[in-house]
């Protein structure tokens, strides 16, 4: 296996001090990115849907839990007993644990899927998983968010009993969320998958192989 050029202490002080220089510039990159998301508009978004929970029905509205903010991730339906790898992996990384913090912020999480519930229950009960999770199905609610039959992450803000859409992202915006990738990303043989530009001879293998 291929591995890192060795040099001398003060040679890898040079190259990281150069990364450091790269690695700031992208900080402030994304600080200024994230107060433009924080000056996006807002778009009305109907509070009509019923989401099937373990507690009986559900609104919208119900899914803030009393706070101004939501964070919806939509887990994607692909039938009976077929669930998605990269939806799993993604719940798998989502720590029951933050939903404190988070809370503390005003901002409350839901995973929404179109599965019926008993397969929710199911997969939940075999997974470990505690975090808050509702069923979609017979509703339009993927199809209005943009999802279809995809995954995405949508964030929502409330006045009152007015619901309003303030930002959604999907792809490599969900991907950057996973605590296992960003740590991957700080290693040098990086997430190993065969898409990253790694130099010659670093091992890597098909993302959901």
């Amino acid at each position: 296996m291929a591995k890192p050029e060795i040099v001398s202490a003060r040679e890898w002080q040079r190259a990281r001090d150069e990364l450091v220089v790269a690695e700031k510039e992208l900080t402030r990159a994304q600080d200024a990115l994230a107060a433009r998301r924080r000056r996006l508009p807002m778009v009305g978004f109907g509070n009509d849907y019923t989401f099937a929970s373990p507690d009986g029905p559900r609104t919208l509205l119900d899914l803030f839990e009393g706070r101004p903010q939501l964070v919806v991730y939509q887990f994607m339906d692909n039938g009976p007993d077929h669930y998605c790898p990269g939806c799993t992996g993604f719940t798998d990384n989502v720590p029951p644990t933050a939903l404190p913090g988070l809370a503390a912020r005003g901002i409350s999480w839901a995973t929404v899927s179109n599965m019926p519930l008993a397969q929710i229950e199911e997969y939940k009960a075999r997974k470990g998983w505690t975090l808050p999770f509702v069923s979609s199905h017979g509703t339009s609610f993927a199809e209005d968010c943009g999802a279809g039959g995809g995954f995405m992450l949508s964030v929502f803000l409330r006045d009152g009993e007015e619901v309003y859409r303030t930002y959604n992202t999907t792809s490599r915006g969900v991907d950057r969320l996973v605590f296992t990738n960003v740590v991957s990303d700080l290693a040098p043989y990086g997430r190993q998958e065969d898409w990253e530009d790694s130099p010659a001879g670093w091992p890597q293998h098909p993302t959901y192989g």
